[in-house]
């Protein structure tokens, strides 16, 4: 998603923001000038190394939830014991009426209900791709949604084609045919551009902003830098168990040169993780100081007076947070042989193997990595991070999560600020990785696109942006996507893919971060934010021709939800946007 607020962040969507953390799990039965190095290290990708198998895998999760096609829901004591969900129930009262009851107030739930994560399937799709744990080729490269566009042909390394959905219920793309492409060279997707063959482009290299300002046939689209670049660091292997060489680190990385040397206009040195925008996100103290000799003094106290050799994970997939990958990563290379005496061998790996093993917490050395909001709040940097239930960094810090559950339950911002404060405090002491940028970043287009996007949260719809007089708007990001089964994904570049195609209740306005009912007419609480009544939108189809009713929406949510269900079946099966924020339903294994 997964993903600066500025003037868009309004008083009432702060007021809106907050995430509650709640739980998991269920029973189903089935419903229908630092020199760079000369020659820096940089051997062809290769699979991390496991962690070692030393210690007695823990116990199963247990689920606890029952469907019955038309009610998802976990038994109501469990929201007081083991089980950590959010959603208590998901129940279906009508064709057109779907009740949410959670087992705590969330403000946070029309922003995240509007996540495309949470796009809605056909109830008997999802059963017919789903095999043996797994979704099948034709889930993971066929979605079938409600979007404006139909999904026509994927050209694996090539492009994907979609069409314009003839029975959308809404105002038809502006173009009929939408082409995505990629490149990560961001030189070569500007030649595109200029070139005509292309109408659109992701993430501007930073010496091109000023090249597309003064070209007439071009026009730069500035997006917020809503964003972090942080260095992660998994601590459940030696030495990064040992704080003192977590911090060495913190200090030993001059992060103003990097944004200095490989950041374009609007970025900035990361002081907290979340951007500054966002309110709490930089309350507490501000991160380190450039201090080498600090860092080395800590190593030494660590046993290693001498340094030590370790790993630097990538992947070459460019991004607003970290616009130049490879570059940007010899330069740490570098830093931590020269001001630390750590020999780093870079790895690149391939971007989805990456992913997955990053999100798992099996990475042995450190890794670039970093995060664009899915939604404008602290919650959505901090708790998706740090949460208990992220084994990102290797083993969570009560000192964090406890003051983030804590923080998430309140909807005044003055008054959670305490708890962001502390938890702040804490990321900065125990070092679960070191947070170096907000990126700027920008797209552009060709002079003559009407309504050209640069989202904030990164969710360009393209059925509103008109190519000229042309048929076709052609679009060139970063990375090809990893699947379009984009509820069990969290790579940026699949996620706009599937907003082309999917649509969840609500959604976001174009370049934007209020939200808006799409599938849902409204969603009402009740007084306490406990209860959600979502109203849906009549006579809408799927690509498939089936009618989208509540069943569908009940389905959808227990195929994230619900670990027993037979279509608990993804790509990774890593879940990671339902499982930090709403919960599997689940609890631990005794």
């Amino acid at each position: 998603m997964r993903k600066k607020l500025f003037a868009l962040m309004t008083a009432a969507l702060i007021a809106a923001l907050v995430l509650a953390a709640c739980g998991p799990s269920a029973t189903q039965p089935p419903a229908t000038k630092l020199p760079a190095p000369a020659q820096p290290t940089q051997p062809p990708a290769v699979q991390p190394t496991p962690p070692p198998a030393t210690e007695p895998a823990p116990p199963a999760d247990i689920p606890i939830a029952t469907y019955d096609g038309k009610s998802l829901s976990v038994p109501p004591e469990e929201c007081n014991g083991d089980y950590t969900g959010l959603i208590q129930s998901v129940v279906a009262t009508d064709d057109h009426t779907v009740v949410f009851t959670l087992c705590r107030p969330d403000p946070a739930f029309l922003s995240k209900i509007a996540f495309n994560v949470f796009s809605i399937y056909p109830s008997e799709w999802l059963e017919a791709t789903a095999k043996d744990g797994k979704r099948t080729s034709e889930g993971l490269e066929k979605p079938v949604g409600t979007g404006p566009y139909i999904l026509q042909e994927w050209k694996r390394g090539e492009s994907i084609t979609f069409v314009a959905n003839p029975d959308y219920y809404g105002e038809p793309p502006a173009a009929k045919t939408l082409i995505f492409r990629w490149s990560t060279e961001s030189a070569a997707r500007l030649l595109e551009l200029q070139a005509g063959t292309v109408d659109g482009i992701d993430n501007v290299g930073p010496d091109d902003f000023e090249v597309i300002r003064n070209d007439p046939n071009l026009q730069l689209m500035i997006r917020p830098a809503l964003n972090i670049f942080y260095i992660g660091i998994t601590n459940t292997f030696k030495p990064w168990d040992d704080v003192r060489v977590r911090k060495a680190i913190a200090m030993g990385i001059d992060r103003q040169r990097i944004v200095d040397q490989f950041y374009p206009p609007g970025s900035e040195v990361a002081s907290h993780f979340t951007p500054c925008a966002i309110p709490n996100g930089c309350v507490g103290d501000a991160w380190y100081d450039f201090d080498p000799e600090a860092g080395r003094q800590l190593l030494a106290e660590a046993g290693f007076p001498d340094g030590f050799k370790t790993k630097l994970y990538y992947r070459d997939v460019v991004r607003g947070y970290l616009p130049q990958v490879s570059n940007v990563a010899q330069d740490i290379q570098a830093q931590l042989k020269n001001n630390l005496n750590i020999d780093a061998e870079i790895v690149l790996m391939e971007s989805g193997a990456f992913i997955e093993a990053s999100s798992a917490g099996s990475l042995d050395g450190l890794y670039l990595l970093g995060w664009t909001a899915d939604y404008p709040h602290v919650t959505n940097f901090l708790d998706f991070h740090f949460g208990r239930a992220n084994p990102q960094f290797g083993n969570p810090f009560p000192e964090i999560y406890d003051n983030l559950e804590k923080g998430a339950q309140i909807v005044d911002p003055k008054q959670s600020e305490p708890y962001y404060v502390a938890a702040n405090n804490a990321i900065r002491e125990l070092v679960p990785m070191v947070p170096v940028a907000h990126g700027g970043s920008a797209t552009a287009y060709r002079a003559d696109v009407t309504n050209p996007q640069a989202s904030p949260l990164g969710n360009e719809l393209f059925a509103f942006s008109k190519p000229g007089d042309r048929d076709t708007f052609v679009w060139m990001q970063n990375a090809e996507p990893i699947s379009l089964f984009c509820a069990d994904e969290s790579d940026g570049e699949s996620l706009r893919a599937c907003e082309q195609v999917m649509e969840a209740l609500y959604g976001f306005t174009i370049n934007g971060t209020d939200v808006v009912p799409v599938l849902a007419e409204s969603c009402d609480p009740n007084a306490d934010l406990t209860v959600w009544t979502c109203s849906l939108r009549k006579g809408v189809k799927f690509h498939d021709g089936t009618d989208f009713d509540a069943y569908d929406v009940v389905a959808t949510f227990n195929m994230g939800l619900n670990i027993a269900s037979p279509t608990h079946a993804g790509n990774t099966n890593l879940w990671d946007y339902y499982d930090y924020l709403w919960g599997l339903m689940k609890k631990p294994g005794q």
